[in-house]
């Protein structure tokens, strides 16, 4: 965790909501040179639960329900708001494990998967995040 300096020269912790693996970070890098800009989303919901899906940036549309959590590896990442009730207190790590995933996410073919991992925030980390207040939903912050 970093420090930052604030308008009031008080410090603050510098608080990401997500973050990857190297591991991620590399493949995202390979699926990036075939497939263009990425997003991650988390719903909750069928096809591997709670796993997050990579797709291809503009051909899965975000909006209200989504919270938008932060990017990894300069992509973006969104999580259904049901999720996000559960996940909130929660620094999220992807990481990428052997076996195949869902059909739907970019992986599936690379006999890989992505996988969450979490660690619950810090009181410093959760009073930072306070302060910043809730992250924006996809129509505040759309991922293209």
């Amino acid at each position: 965790m970093t420090v930052i300096e604030t308008a009031a020269a008080t410090a603050i912790p510098n608080v990401t909501r997500v973050s990857a693996t190297p591991d991620a970070l590399e493949l995202m890098k390979k699926l990036m040179v075939m497939h263009g800009p990425l997003m991650f989303h988390q719903s909750g919901g069928c096809c591997d639960g709670s796993a997050p899906m990579c797709y291809p940036r503009k051909e899965f549309k975000v909006g209200a329900q989504d919270v938008f959590m932060g990017e990894i590896g300069g992509q973006p990442l969104y999580m259904g708001k049901s999720q996000w009730e559960y996940w909130q207190h929660t620094h999220i790590i992807i990481d990428v494990v052997p076996g195949r995933g869902s059909g739907f996410s970019l992986e599936a073919p690379e006999g890989v998967r992505f996988l969450t991992r979490s660690r619950v925030f810090t009181d410093a980390e959760n009073d930072a995040l306070d302060a910043i207040g809730p992250p924006p939903n996809g129509i505040e912050r759309p991922a293209y």
